[in-house]
This record gives structure tokens, C-alpha cells and sequence, in this order.
């Protein structure tokens, strides 16, 4: 019994060490992404996953319209935002304080 026990332990050990370095942080990723392309207004200055940056000027279920320039409009699928220049230039001065 204790020899089946001790062949198991080594598979057991790296399933949770899988679970806690890579499953566990990717999850944890999905989740915020998820909530912040939720959380996602007009007037919020974006970063797309291609690099190009805006400002939120038309905002729909699927689909997001960027001004990137004075007579330049773009439109993306909201799923293209990586991020928000907003939420980051925020807590850069909140640790500057």
C-alpha cells in the first residue's frame, strides 16, 4: 500500500506545482482582463494589443471606436483593448505620493 502511495506522490506533487505556477496565475489574468474590458468607458485613453493608442470615443457590446488623431477614427473589436493608459497613469501617482 505505502509502495502504490509513494509511486502516486511524485505525480500528485507536480500536478499541484502546475496548478499554483501556471494554472492558478493564468486564471487569475483571465479575470481582470475580463472585468477591465467590463469596466471599459468613454474618454478612457486605451493601449490596443497592437500598440496604437486612443481615446474611447464610441463604446458598443462587440465593438470599440478609438480616435487616435483628430480626423482619425478606428474601430476594434473590444477584445483588441490590452489595456487602459488611465488606470496606469492613476496608480503611478498614487505611489509617486
Amino acid at each position: 500500500m505505502s509502495q502504490q502511495l509513494m509511486g502516486i506522490l511524485p505525480m500528485l506533487l507536480v500536478f499541484v506545482a502546475f496548478y499554483f505556477f501556471l494554472i492558478r496565475p493564468q486564471q487569475k489574468r483571465q479575470k481582470e482582463r475580463t472585468q477591465m474590458l467590463g469596466n471599459l468607458k468613454k474618454g478612457d485613453k486605451v493601449v490596443t494589443i497592437g500598440g496604437l493608442h486612443g481615446t474611447i470615443v464610441e463604446l458598443g457590446e462587440e465593438k470599440v471606436t478609438l480616435k487616435v488623431s483628430d480626423n482619425t477614427r478606428l474601430v476594434f473589436e473590444r477584445s483588441a483593448i490590452n489595456s487602459v493608459a488611465n488606470a496606469e497613469e492613476a496608480g503611478a501617482a498614487k505611489s509617486a505620493e
